[in-house]
């Protein structure tokens, strides 16, 4: 269903100072989602100031040039004066980390815009489409009803968005649609080729070490249909590699044949052991992901337990044996 955007549109209009934030551990969805519309909004003359809640990744630095997004710090005081905070690509509490505990102090107006499933009330308006690829896509449609001329940068921004979150056009979510939009990224000065090569063949010497390990940990239980690897604390400093440097990984646990439903358990630094679920199609891993505090999409979620990696290994595969089982 098309997403009413004059509710938005209004609230920018009425609004000088915005803070926008999305999730912790940011893709280039949530990211570029939230350059492409900070470009909007300040070319409507608004204030605009992007946080974090967690490290910048360094491979996506090229989305960024000028450091305009900031690592968010508590207690955010000089950030109180805003109108308006905008949420996206999550409409989760703990996704949001200490950008999260400042946010729940503030009485001013806040939006989210998501194409999540799973949804905390965060207090303010939701602009939900959970049928977009991506959120970029979302921003996109947002900009168009501000009636605000894309940019190159922004079209570089929502370009990376909306590829990123389709597997660069090979995952279930890609629709005729979606290479419609790609059509128009491109028209408006967006470089695929330079995205691709910027996010796809920069690894760092660690990052490759680090996938090595996951490869070299790779196993299968139930007949070859759930796989799963680790990846634990002390394994960054052996490698040189850093947190960020696990995404997309799962990528390489799913392709294992035979595979219904690929799990990647991460030990954290901060403690407890986050989760990525990926699903062929079978099991709504979105489902499973909730039952530990999580979710996501029907066919990529996370959750992150307070746990022990081993013991994190335990419930989950149990979860998605489980699920694999009702959905025979």
């Amino acid at each position: 269903m098309p997403v009413d955007w004059k509710p938005m549109v209004d609230l920018v209009h009425r609004s000088k100072r915005l803070l926008l934030t999305t999730h912790v551990r940011p893709d280039p969805d949530g990211l570029g989602s939230m350059i492409a519309l900070a470009d909007a909004l300040e070319g409507l003359g608004k204030h605009v100031r992007m946080f974090i809640s967690s490290v910048w990744p360094a491979r996506y630095d090229f989305l960024d040039p000028n450091n305009r997004v900031r690592r968010f710090e508590l207690p955010g005081d000089d950030s109180r004066d805003a109108d308006a905070v905008i949420v996206l690509d999550t409409g989760t509490w703990n996704q949001l980390g200490d950008f999260g505990t400042f946010m729940k102090t503030l009485s001013c107006e806040k939006a989210v815009i998501d194409h999540h499933i799973s949804q905390d009330d965060l207090g303010g308006i939701r602009f939900q489409d959970i049928e977009s690829e991506a959120t970029g896509r979302l921003v996109y449609e947002l900009i168009q009803a501000l009636g605000w001329k894309l940019t190159r940068s922004a079209a570089d921004a929502i370009f990376a968005a909306l590829a990123t979150d389709t597997g660069w056009f090979r995952h279930r979510n890609t629709t005729p649609r979606t290479f419609a939009l790609a059509e128009k990224l491109t028209a408006a000065g967006a470089d695929p080729t330079l995205l691709y090569e910027q996010i796809y063949e920069r690894s760092t010497l660690g990052r490759l070490k680090l996938m090595g390990l996951v490869l070299e940990r790779l196993q299968s239980v139930d007949e070859g249909r759930i796989g799963y690897s680790e990846i634990r604390r002390a394994d960054y400093a052996a490698t040189g590699a850093t947190p960020q440097d696990t995404e997309d990984v799962i990528s390489l646990i799913r392709s294992l044949e035979g595979i219904e439903v690929a799990l990647f358990f991460m030990e954290q630094p901060a403690g407890g052991v986050k989760v990525s679920f990926r699903s062929r199609q079978k099991v709504d891993v979105a489902k499973v992901a909730e039952r530990f505090g999580g979710g996501g999409h029907r066919l990529a979620s996370g959750a992150i337990l307070d746990t022990s990696i081993q013991d994190a290994q335990k419930q989950v595969i149990a979860a998605v044996q489980s699920a694999l089982q009702s959905s025979l």
